[in-house]
């Protein structure tokens, strides 16, 4: 395994419950993750990222953790752990797993000492102001971020009731933090996803936002809650612990901040080795947005030294098919999105399921829905179940391979068609274009940290770097491109008329810029 491999690493994204299911309940577990780890070597990723799989209630998914040193037994338990992490260091495949720091279970057993009154100084419990809360936070699930207990007092959780905020304040806390990273680091795990990573901290004296529809702030507007400077004093204590393994172990901050900026201080070099971009996971679909948030991302990092990373989806948002048109032009889209993405200096992430062209499900029934932002809203909000429907496998079966018995939330018929049996012998379709574009990017890596932009024709996002050329033709309209010779990637089927290059719109070609250019066959 290289050195500094995070740097330009393949990361693949498991949401354990929606993965596979080796028992047959309806629900993702580990072992499910073992038995389906040659797809991940096939695909060609370098890592894998494991959502929670902790004990916990699941009131939010297994990110509301009861328990940080024990697996919930719908999932396996630590000996599944070991097994997986064994398998997939013999495959070449690294193991990173959540953790989830900024706040814990309800049913946690410092929570139950809390609302017993003891050790209540872990949490954030402050009076209110008559009968309202201590301030006006609301949470990110919607409705006020407070909830009141027996004695009058309230206690504050970002998120859903049923994951109150930890006091990071507090010693004993970090001390335990330390402890849980130690736990599963011995155990074998290449790193941490690091949730809320911009949380844990909040703006002393816990003042008031005085905004209405406080949502719309995240991520583009400073708050008292997220992203205090206070973090980073816990990030560069987490990196020594992580630093004190052998073996390059990494922590990978999801951290929503203003501006990209704001996210390279959580990539210092005695902090974080990789932050989600999200800045560009939002942009739209347009060569200007695009190349501005590139060249954003790109200047934020440099300072620090720290390598990009790129995503099109997660367990949080709407899958990228879906946001970029749906049906054709959504595939489409989404295979040139792939080609831009591997093409760039950096580290990337895919989300289970992007590989297989998969689309948001807009129409599970109400009674299915799951995500704590349904009721929480009121049931204005659908939340996030639409992108964490379980994996088609086969063409066939009560779950399409997803498992023996169902699936906990219904597969779409259509997906038959979409499965990794489906696609596998089909040399057109989705998944055997992420094989190639993967290989494609290994054979002609980013080794630099810079890209080269050349003028093209109007709406064409045209780049070079080492030696590699990338066009996306965003235009709306068939472009011209003198013919490049040989070609190492494309998105889709593209013409050469008369020493050009006919590429159709949201379409993505990779190419050689060096004299010694070599014929490849990728296109």
């Amino acid at each position: 395994m290289s050195q500094d491999w995070w740097r330009h690493a393949v990361i693949y994204q498991v949401y354990v419950r929606s993965f596979a299911d080796s028992d047959g309940d309806g629900v993702g577990d580990l072992p499910g993750i073992r038995s389906r780890l040659a797809h991940l070597r096939d695909l060609g990723v370098d890592a894998v990222w494991i959502t929670p799989f902790y004990a916990s209630p699941m009131a939010d998914g297994g990110y509301d953790v009861a328990d940080y040193r024990a697996v919930d037994p719908q999932f396996g338990d630590l000996g599944d752990v070991r097994a997986l992490v064994d398998d997939a260091h013999a495959l070449g495949i690294r193991v990173i797993v959540d953790i989830v720091p900024n706040h814990s279970s309800d049913r946690h057993a410092w929570f139950q000492e809390a609302l017993a009154g003891r050790g209540r100084e872990r949490y954030v419990f402050r009076e209110g102001v008559g009968d309202r809360p201590p301030n006006d936070w609301e949470s990110v699930f919607g409705g006020p971020a407070w909830t009141r207990v027996a004695d009058g007092s309230w206690y504050l959780h970002l998120f859903a009731p049923e994951q109150p905020d930890l006091n990071w304040e507090l010693p004993e806390v970090r001390e335990e933090f330390r402890d849980v990273l130690r736990f599963w680091l011995d155990l074998g795990v290449d790193g941490f996803r690091v949730d809320v990573a911009h949380g844990m901290v909040k703006a002393p004296g816990l003042p008031d936002i005085g905004h209405a529809d406080q949502l719309t702030l995240l991520g583009t507007a400073p708050l008292p809650f997220f992203d205090q400077d206070g973090v980073h004093e816990i990030h560069r204590d987490w990196r020594a612990v992580v630093d004190s393994y052998p073996g390059e172990r990494v922590l990978v901050a999801e951290a929503w901040t203003p501006s990209a900026e704001r996210t390279a201080l959580y990539l210092r070099p005695d902090e974080m080795h990789q932050a989600f971009n999200f800045h560009y996971l939002t942009a739209p679909w347009d060569r200007d947005a695009l190349r501005s948030v590139i060249d954003s991302s790109l200047a934020a990092v440099a300072p620090v030294g720290a390598p990009t990373t790129w995503v099109l989806s997660n367990h949080d948002v709407q899958r990228h098919v879906t946001r970029y048109g749906g049906g054709e032009k959504g595939v489409r889209r989404a295979r040139a999105a792939l080609a831009l993405m591997l093409a760039l200096p950096g580290s990337v992430y895919l989300y289970q399921g992007e590989e297989l062209g998969l689309p948001e499900v807009l129409d599970l029934p109400d009674e299915v829905l799951q995500d704590p932002m349904w009721e929480r809203s009121g049931h204005t909000e659908r939340g996030r179940d639409g992108c964490r429907v379980p994996l088609p496998w086969t063409t066939a079966g009560p779950s399409l391979g997803f498992g023996t018995g169902g699936s906990w939330l219904p597969q779409p018929p259509e997906w038959a068609k979409l499965s990794v049996e489906a696609q596998a012998g089909d040399q057109d379709s989705m998944l055997s274009f992420y094989r190639t574009a993967l290989r494609a990017r290994r054979e002609n890596p980013a080794t630099g940290v810079t890209v080269t932009w050349v003028d093209g024709p109007e709406g064409v996002l045209w780049f070079e770097r080492d030696g590699v050329a990338c066009a996306l033709n965003l235009s709306g309209a068939v472009v011209e491109l003198p013919d490049p010779g040989p070609v190492l990637l494309a998105s889709s089927y593209y013409g050469v008329r008369d020493g050009q290059v006919l590429l159709p719109p949201d379409t993505a070609l990779w190419w050689r810029t060096a004299a010694e250019a070599v014929t490849s066959d990728f296109a």
